[in-house]
């Protein structure tokens, strides 16, 4: 067998790309927000281990070298696509990425949405002290956007 013979037809590969792509994409989004946000050492071993997993769900037991390459051609398309359709539809943007989920208001910790969100307190924390706030109190606003990035909005001062 060549190097680059196939063992299948070539668009099964584009094919089982494509709802690779798309099947992680309902399970990512399935995680919560928590899942894009601050890459833990956990995070980092579930996408190595998701990655070495995933790989045999697009080229199956072709050995072959044009394979993979066909498969990864099928994703990078397939997030290009849903790039495009989702700069067109709005509705479609909101399905795919979420919405921010509000983890502070007027200077209150929203606990609830924190533990929702899998969001730990020492995480919080950190996002705090990343944007020069010591506590919450000094925030009219905080979310956790949908890339899983927290976002603050200081609360005005009050002039004496």
């Amino acid at each position: 067998m060549s190097t680059f013979a196939l063992t299948e037809p070539w668009w099964h590969y584009l094919i089982r790309g494509a709802l690779t792509y798309l099947g992680l994409l309902v399970l990512m989004r399935a995680c919560g927000k928590r899942a894009f946000g601050e890459m833990s050492a956990f995070d980092v071993i579930v996408l190595v281990l998701v990655g070495g997993t995933l790989r045999s769900a697009i080229t199956g037991d072709d050995k072959s070298l044009t394979a993979p390459f066909i498969g990864v051609a099928a994703i990078l398309t397939t997030d290009a696509l849903l790039a495009w359709l989702c700069t067109r539809w709005p509705r479609l943007t909101r399905w795919v990425e979420g919405r921010p989920a509000i983890i502070v208001r007027a200077g209150r910790r929203e606990h609830r949405t924190l533990r929702r969100e899998n969001v730990p307190e020492a995480v919080f924390e950190r996002a705090l002290h990343s944007q020069g706030l010591e506590t919450e109190s000094d925030i009219a606003l905080g979310r956790l956007e949908p890339n899983g990035k927290m976002t603050f909005i200081r609360r005005k001062a009050t002039g004496g």
